[in-house]
């Protein structure tokens, strides 16, 4: 298993997405560092930036060699393209 330690996020939206948000990357892992909201002006007036350090564990990603696990049928294209009717 590896990580991603130190993971730094800038987050722009509103108070309800910059929640939702957080509370994703929080579940997904370990917050480190909470900035401050910066309410954002302009045409982006209602918006507010957030800053967030995370460290977050990842697993190895699967290789060619692994067998298919996911449950889903492997399709022989051979075969496929040999039944295969004009169009």
């Amino acid at each position: 298993m590896t990580g991603l330690n130190g993971l730094e996020v800038w987050l722009t939206g509103t108070r309800a997405e910059l929640d939702a948000a957080t509370a994703v990357l929080t579940a997904a892992g370990h917050l480190v560092q909470r900035g401050t909201r910066h309410a954002l002006t302009g045409t982006d007036a209602g918006r507010y930036r957030l800053y967030l350090r995370l460290n977050i564990a990842t697993t190895a990603t699967r290789t060619a060699r692994e067998p298919n696990t996911g449950g889903g049928a492997l399709i022989d294209l051979d075969t496929a393209r040999a039944h295969r009717r004009p169009a």
